[in-house]
């Protein structure tokens, strides 16, 4: 590969092909659960670490969500795949929607989960100084954390969270990311997303709850399902990997809309 690709790797042998794409907090290790679930008789998946993230960390960007999605192609480029399936996490599945739209012959179908939507997100003054201060200061992260999953879960499994976060992620990158989430707004382009969608919301996600993801994505996606992922928060493929691996595989194959 060109030195300003992205570290990606792949698993499985089977026809139908799925890329991953991770969120903010940690790199693609977030879904190590998911790929010890998947048939790879049936599924071939592919993984990579965004720019500034993991094995990708030395790689230079401008960290942006536009810049996930082109990086995205590009490692589909690389792999020969011309067509694929999409699933993006939070962060990463405002990207894997801005990579179905400017890719709408390419890109089969999409599974957005807990994801952030394709407009800017409206915070206010004080949630915003949260997440800038997150950048910096591991109580405001460890709070986001805590938050998305409505603490609900053990102090060891947060921390350890933000422990492979901080490990993994540059602090520019880091910033820059949360910036590009956050501000970012290309909700004028979702009518060009038309690829069958599947929206996972988490039932105790306090980051971005239930009710606020099935209106936001039933105006953006009309044709969208969305389905609530029960006990779980943010983090489906840590909380409940069991059933969100199959489901998605579901979703994948086809056997259910």
């Amino acid at each position: 590969m060109a030195f300003d690709r992205v570290w990606h790797a792949t698993a499985g042998n089977g026809p139908v092909r799925i890329m991953f794409i991770h969120g903010w907090f940690w790199d693609h290790g977030v879904f190590s659960q998911t790929f010890e679930e998947i048939d790879g008789h049936r599924f071939t998946y592919a993984a990579f670490d965004i720019r500034g993230y993991g094995k990708s960390g030395n790689i230079p960007g401008k960290y942006s969500v536009e810049e996930i999605a082109a990086d995205a192609i590009n490692v589909a480029n690389d792999l020969g795949w011309s067509d694929f399936h999409v699933l993006g996490h939070s962060m990463g599945g405002k990207a894997a929607q801005k990579l179905a739209i400017r890719n709408a012959g390419r890109v089969r179908s999409i599974v957005a989960v807990t994801p952030v939507p394709a407009s800017a997100l409206p915070f206010d003054q004080s949630l915003r100084a949260l997440f800038d201060n997150a950048c910096d200061e591991n109580a405001s992260a460890a709070a986001i954390i805590g938050q998305s999953v409505s603490h609900r879960l053990s102090a060891r499994w947060t921390t350890e969270l933000l422990r492979r976060t901080r490990e993994t992620a540059s602090p520019e990158a880091f910033r820059k990311y949360m910036h590009s989430f956050i501000e970012d707004d290309f909700s004028d382009e979702a009518k060009g997303l038309t690829a069958r969608m599947l929206v996972l919301s988490g039932e105790h996600d306090g980051g971005l709850p239930d009710d606020v993801v099935r209106f936001v994505y039933g105006q953006l996606y009309p044709h969208a399902a969305i389905e609530t992922i029960a006990n779980s928060g943010h983090y489906p493929m840590l909380e409940t990997p069991l059933y969100f691996a199959s489901r998605i595989e579901r979703f994948f194959d086809g056997v259910a809309e």
